[in-house]
């Protein structure tokens, strides 16, 4: 069992009437997650399960427990009927099979496009680990190197177990008053839910950090164009008071938010094309990370890398750069791809 002092559940209410129960949960040693229950929008319902690691469960498990101890006598943990999964990554569903044998069962709902992750896991590892193989060494990562970052890539998905889904939501969809909105970029089907005047935004919109965007070769409806075109969509959202992520503090001023990670993306853009531009040789993903994030290691490397391409793709996309190196590619597939400022 977990030690460490928990951080207090938090209680809120939509315009909607809904309570929102916001239940932390140490996904991994130093690293927070957020799930939510929601009491008023039908039956009892979870929204994201943490990371399965045992803190992660216990943390959820004793947040679900201090609603009925603080906030509502009548609830019990028997009483969630429904989960839904925001997206398919491991700190946000990993807990799902051990919280579903802890309710007793509940409906699980999630977005189509991450479906598989939770109903085929190993088959969703074996395929992503191999398109982000191809995608390393065309960025210019190869032999040791290569495989120090595939073990930091499954060292955290080894003790998934395959569920079922029981229904799927989509962009539009409504259901006992929660609405859905797909918001694909971070990961392909992420999904963010307005309660009236609440909009609980996943991983989609966090209060100080961006999230992590990979390029979109490794998975489709990943990258920073829909990333981007995703944060468009919620910003068009008239009169969300307060937002509230998978991960740090809630948003009050969401809008503004969207504006400032708007801005930050442009800065960074403007910054690779400047990089690339200064530099007397052509560049690789790998030389370019290596100048923006110069002291990243182990995992956090490999996030670097993979953002790092997401916004080399997105430039090439947009037809501000060209690949340097065409000859080399054309006669090799394991050549790495080479920049230049168009």
């Amino acid at each position: 069992m977990t030690t460490q002092t928990l951080p207090a559940v938090e209680h809120f209410r939509s315009s909607t009437g809904v309570e929102i129960y916001r239940i932390p949960a140490e996904a991994f040693p130093g690293f927070w997650a957020y799930a939510y229950l929601l009491i008023g929008a039908g039956v009892p319902t979870l929204v994201d399960t943490g990371s399965g690691y045992p803190a992660s469960t216990e943390g959820i498990l004793a947040g679900l427990a201090s609603v009925t101890a603080d906030f509502d006598p009548a609830f019990r943990l028997q009483d969630i009927a429904r989960i839904i999964i925001t997206h398919g990554h491991v700190d946000h569903f990993g807990g799902l099979v051990d919280l579903l044998e802890a309710v007793g069962g509940a409906d699980v709902g999630i977005h189509p496009l991450d479906r598989r992750v939770l109903t085929n896991y190993d088959e969703r590892v074996i395929v992503a680990t191999r398109n982000l193989t191809i995608y390393l060494k065309s960025a210019g990562i190869q032999g040791e190197a290569l495989t120090a970052l595939l073990q930091s890539y499954g060292f955290s998905k080894q003790h998934i177990r395959s569920s079922k889904v029981d229904f799927v939501v989509e962009d539009g969809d409504e259901i006992d008053g929660m609405q859905f909105v797909h918001v694909p970029g971070h990961c392909s089907g992420q999904v963010a839910i307005r309660l009236g005047d609440v909009l609980l935004s996943a991983d989609h919109v966090l209060s100080y950090t961006a999230p992590n965007v990979a390029a979109e070769s490794i998975t489709h409806y990943t990258g920073l164009g829909h990333y981007r075109d995703s944060l468009r969509k919620v910003q068009a959202l008239d009169g969300i008071r307060l937002a509230m992520g998978g991960h740090e503090d809630p948003i009050e001023h969401f809008y503004e938010r969207i504006d400032r990670i708007q801005a930050r993306i442009d800065q960074k853009l403007g910054r690779i094309l400047t990089i690339i531009r200064n530099s007397e040789a052509p560049m690789s993903i790998t030389d370019i990370c290596d100048v923006l994030y110069a002291t990243k290691q182990g995992f956090e490397r490999l996030l670097a890398l993979q953002q790092t391409g997401a916004y080399t793709e997105y430039l090439y996309d947009r037809g501000h750069l060209s690949v340097a190196n065409l000859q080399a590619i054309e006669q090799s597939e394991q050549a790495t791809v080479l920049y230049n400022v168009l």
